[in-house]
């Protein structure tokens, strides 16, 4: 398993090692004494999957505490552009975002701590979207940021008349317009020094 640090501290990609033969191939998706080694601590309590057709957007959500979710994320087939957005108060990058492509064929993974808003295009035909995470869903707690927000100027990689949102994902507020509920140097991040 391969583990990449990106410049946004706590988001990590990682590329599974994967056997490929004539039969097809095999791959170790998740080991939790991997990922207790080599990327953090994490109790995943819950796996969700989603399928989305070519141009669907869905984000940029995040859970408050004392809900708020870690996720790793992978397409289990199809691509998508997956981004996550740093919402942590006094984090040096806040309000700075990344996106990863991650796709069936790769096998790659994404790691979202707490403390980041997320969410993805679809860009293939279709996509089936897997995600686990370390704390369980509460409606009461959701939270987001709009997808088009000019300050963040996230370039989904779709042409504007092909998005297609939920009805909820279209009435978010910007980023300046919410009270972040996270902190950087909080508890909830003690391998922040």
């Amino acid at each position: 398993m391969q583990i990449q640090k990106t410049n946004i501290e706590g988001l990590i990609v990682i590329q599974p090692r994967i056997f490929l033969d004539a039969r097809g191939y095999f791959f170790e998706s998740y080991s939790k004494k991997v990922f207790d080694e080599q990327v953090r601590t994490v109790n995943f309590v819950q796996d969700n999957e989603s399928k989305s057709s070519f141009g669907v957007l869905r984000g940029l959500h995040f859970q408050k505490p004392p809900y708020a979710q870690s996720k790793l994320v992978r397409v289990i087939h199809g691509r998508v552009l997956d981004v996550a957005v740093d919402i942590r108060k006094g984090s040096p990058t806040y309000g700075q975002w990344m996106a990863v492509e991650l796709s069936g064929e790769k096998q790659n993974q994404l790691f979202i701590p707490r403390g980041f808003a997320h969410g993805f295009s679809v860009l293939s035909d279709e996509a089936v979207f897997q995600y686990k995470c370390d704390n369980f869903y509460h409606p009461e707690s959701e939270g987001a940021i709009a997808w088009d927000d000019p300050q963040l100027n996230i370039d989904w990689q779709l042409p504007k008349e092909s998005i297609i949102l939920s009805q909820k994902d279209t009435h978010h507020p910007l980023l300046a317009e919410i009270e972040s509920p996270f902190d950087y140097r909080a508890d909830l991040y003690p391998d922040v020094k």
